[in-house]
C-alpha cells in the first residue's frame, strides 16, 4: 500500500505542476482574474495534498498495518478530485453549480489530516 500512495503522490505532484503551468500560461488570456485565482487555489491545494500523499506513503512503509493511515491517503485522493477538480472545472466552464462540490473535498482534506494525526499518535 505504501507504493500506491507514493505513486499517487508523485502523479498528483506532476499533475499539479502541469496544471499550474497551464493556468499561468494557457488560461491567463482566457479567464478573468477572479476565475484565474479560483484555478490557482485548486492548484495550490492539489500540490499540497500531493505532498501529503507522499507522506502517507512514507509513513506506511514504517506502519504498514495502520488503517487510519490508509484511510487518510484515500481521503486525500478523493479530496483532490472533489476540491481541486471542482475548482478547475468551475474556473474553466464558469458553471457555478460545481462550487457545491468543493466543500466536500475540503472536508475530506480535514479528515485526512485528522487521520494522519491519529496515525502519528498511535505509532
Amino acid at each position: 500500500m505504501s507504493r500506491v500512495f507514493l505513486f499517487l503522490g508523485a502523479i498528483n505532484g506532476f499533475l499539479a505542476v502541469g496544471l499550474g503551468a497551464f493556468g499561468a500560461h494557457g488560461l491567463r488570456q482566457r479567464l478573468d482574474a477572479a476565475m484565474l485565482e479560483v484555478f490557482r487555489t485548486g492548484v495550490d491545494y492539489h500540490a499540497m495534498h500531493a505532498l501529503a500523499l507522499l507522506a502517507v506513503g512514507l509513513m506506511l512503509a514504517h506502519m504498514p498495518q495502520s488503517t487510519p493511515l490508509k484511510w487518510a491517503g484515500w481521503a486525500f485522493v478523493l479530496g483532490i478530485v472533489l476540491f481541486s477538480g471542482s475548482l478547475y472545472a468551475l474556473s474553466i466552464t464558469g458553471t457555478r453549480g460545481l462550487g457545491i462540490v468543493t466543500p466536500f473535498g475540503g472536508i475530506l482534506f480535514l479528515i485526512g489530516w485528522a487521520l494522519l494525526a491519529v496515525s502519528a499518535v498511535r505509532s
